[in-house]
């Protein structure tokens, strides 16, 4: 798939600012980007979203995915990113079935008033019963693959580094190497960036487990469902919605990783 060259500003911009310790310094900060990305499904636009603009083909791919817009990878035919002013948008060609699901949804929320999540105002169109997932064979014990993991995900998070603003989504092997990283303000939108770049580099989603710098909440345990993730590991806090979904998944959720040890909230 062809990226605009346009798409690749590194996720951030440089501004001007003082700085104020021993005394005020005229300076510049890096300061990590957010823009409205607009998802485009077969022509209508589905979703509008809060991003930082690089990676944005993988960012849709992920979230066709992990939202259960596709079902598989395959379904997607094309997919497009380009800016437009002071936004960006990406435009994806799905097949007619999901296409048609796509379109059904959204006549269930048409005329709907309330503010609530995405969109949704009532609770019974909630979409919290996750999908079972089969069993995975993960090391035993984790320990040594989830210290690695927090040892090595530092390094790879260049935006952070560079703004101390966004998330890291990690992918790492069985034995807590990392091996893939997207960055973004959003947690969810880089979980969507680094299961967009599995999905089209054919990574099996089975081999491994995901790494998040930020909590668990439950749109991450829900997204990880989608996919048929084993395992998600973040360094700080979970929800109980999220330990609820996880555990109805059969997801394992660890959360407080650290190089010296971290808590399992889906025992048994």
């Amino acid at each position: 798939m062809k990226r605009d060259a346009l798409l690749a500003p590194g996720g951030c911009q440089r501004r001007a600012v003082i700085r104020h310790r021993d005394r005020p310094e005229v300076t510049r900060d890096d300061v990590a980007e957010e823009m409205p990305v607009a998802l485009v499904f077969n022509g209508i636009s589905h979703a509008v979203m809060m991003a930082t603009p690089d990676s944005l083909e993988e960012l849709a791919v992920g979230f066709a995915l992990t939202e259960g817009i596709v079902g598989a990878a395959s379904d997607i035919y094309e997919v497009e990113a380009r800016m437009v002013p002071a936004a960006a948008e990406v435009q994806l060609r799905i097949a007619q079935e999901a296409f048609m699901r796509l379109k059904e949804r959204r006549r269930s929320l048409a005329g709907r008033t309330g503010c609530g999540v995405c969109g949704i105002e009532s609770l019974a169109l909630l979409d919290l019963q996750p999908e079972a997932i089969p069993a995975a064979s993960l090391p035993d014990p984790m320990a040594p693959a989830i210290a690695r993991a927090a040892r090595e995900l530092r390094p790879h998070q260049h935006l952070m580094q560079a703004t101390g603003g966004v998330h890291a989504a990690a992918w790492c092997g069985l034995d807590g190497a990392v091996l893939h990283v997207f960055e973004d303000v959003g947690r969810h939108n880089a979980m969507d960036k680094l299961i967009g770049h599995m999905a089209l580099q054919g990574i099996a989603m089975r081999d491994g487990f995901v790494f998040m710098s930020s909590r668990a909440s439950y749109e991450l345990t829900r997204k990880a469902a989608r996919v048929g993730l084993p395992m998600l590991a973040t360094i700080s806090a979970p929800t109980t919605l999220a330990i609820d979904i996880a555990r109805q998944a059969g997801l394992k959720l660890v959360s407080f990783c650290r190089q010296d040890g971290y808590v399992d909230y889906t025992p048994g």
